[in-house]
């Protein structure tokens, strides 16, 4: 727009010149040229307030129409002060100054004309409002835009909030569940062996050291857990490269050489088995801790068996134990009282889109299975 002024002040000015050569006016018309071609850079290539910018557009119509008045060859100058005053000035206000503009136009048209041509006192105005009509369209549609795209950041701050907020609940429920099926089992096996080598402590101080020795080794793989958790890396079961029947088979070892109230323990494998994605590997091997430790301080069973089953298109882990059983239909405990295991368990299948299963009554023991497909999409995510 800038360029488009100047290109037509110098094509007037030199057909000023050309036309009228050594006037009288001809000093007024360089002064008023050099005068206008100045205010208008100055508006151009500096930044002005909005109260300046209206005195700056002011100035430059003001000496713009003095101009014409001297010369009316100077009239279509004005074509790019209509898109500048509808830039800068309210609707009304720059609708004037389109009237006033477009005046101005059509009289020098005409002082220029041999004599009356409808043609000359009809285009100015057509094109003043066409091009009004269309940088008003284009505010409008700018002014939709602006209020879209602050719609769509609002939402997009939203949304980004909800995911957050998400995530944290997401990440609470995790560090639980991990928290519960790990530390908080342990310091129950601990408390249980404490106890035990107290009981024994004058009487058999042999057993006594015992179950101090194993309270010390569930100990130090919970704080191998704890750690594990600053770090937010997987079991340290699967250190070495361990896959889930050997981390299986040693925490059975574990659990059924703990001494006091721990059952005999014995683990077994049906089928071939398979690579397993990390996640599927740390979700059945917790439920098999969680499910152990309900075992030994619940179910006062004898022995216990933990299977894990490759059925091709699904793994299956099942744990099985001769105690006191319970109604699964039961309600559930209080808020603030033990039963956190089990809903921890079905959390954690259900995110591997698998299902969990428990068969018990009273008296007759209880099977807990724990079923997650291979070919899930969370699996292969």
């Amino acid at each position: 727009m800038h360029a488009a002024f100047f290109l037509l002040l110098g094509a007037s000015f030199a057909r000023f010149l050309i036309r009228h050569p050594g006037e009288p006016r001809t000093p007024w018309i360089v002064a008023l040229s050099v005068t206008l071609a100045l205010l208008h850079l100055l508006g151009a290539v500096r930044p002005l307030g909005r109260a300046r910018q209206r005195l700056w557009l002011g100035a430059v119509v003001a000496v713009w129409a003095v101009l014409v008045v001297l010369a009316p060859s100077f009239a279509w100058c004005a074509v790019p002060l209509f898109f500048t005053g509808l830039r800068t000035l309210p609707t009304r206000a720059a609708m004037a100054l389109v009237v006033f503009l477009t005046t101005l136009v059509v009289v020098a048209q005409l002082r220029l004309a041999d004599g009356f041509d409808p043609n000359l006192v009809l285009a100015p105005p057509a094109v003043a409002a066409i091009a009004t009509a269309a940088l008003v369209r284009t505010q409008r549609q700018s002014a939709r835009q602006r209020s879209l795209i602050e719609d769509l950041l609002r939402t997009r701050r939203e949304l980004a909030a909800t995911e957050r907020r998400e995530g944290a609940l997401a990440e609470r429920q995790r560090l639980s569940m991990e928290i519960h099926d790990t530390l908080a089992q342990g310091l129950s096996s601990q408390r249980m062996l404490l106890q035990a080598a107290e009981r024994t402590w004058d009487s058999d101080p042999g057993a006594a050291r015992r179950h101090v020795r194993t309270a010390a080794e569930v100990a130090a793989r919970g704080l191998a857990e704890a750690r594990r958790f600053v770090h937010d890396l997987a079991p340290p079961q699967f250190d070495g490269g361990l896959g889930l029947e050997d981390a299986l088979r040693e925490l059975a070892a574990e659990r059924g050489g703990e001494t006091g109230a721990a059952p005999e323990v014995r683990f077994h494998v049906d089928g071939t088995p398979v690579p397993l994605p990390e996640r599927v590997r740390s979700a059945l091997l917790r439920i098999a801790q969680g499910a152990l430790a309900n075992v030994r301080e619940h179910a006062g069973a004898t022995t216990a068996a933990v299977t894990l089953s490759y059925l091709g298109d699904q793994v299956v882990l099942d744990i099985a134990d001769d105690g006191r059983g319970f109604d699964p239909a039961a309600p559930a405990p209080a808020a603030g009282e033990r039963g956190h295991g089990l809903p921890a368990m079905r959390a954690r299948v259900r995110q591997l889109g698998g299902t969990l299963t428990v068969e018990s009554a009273p008296g007759e023991g209880t099977v807990l299975s724990a079923a997650v497909p291979l070919a899930s999409p969370l699996e292969t995510s």
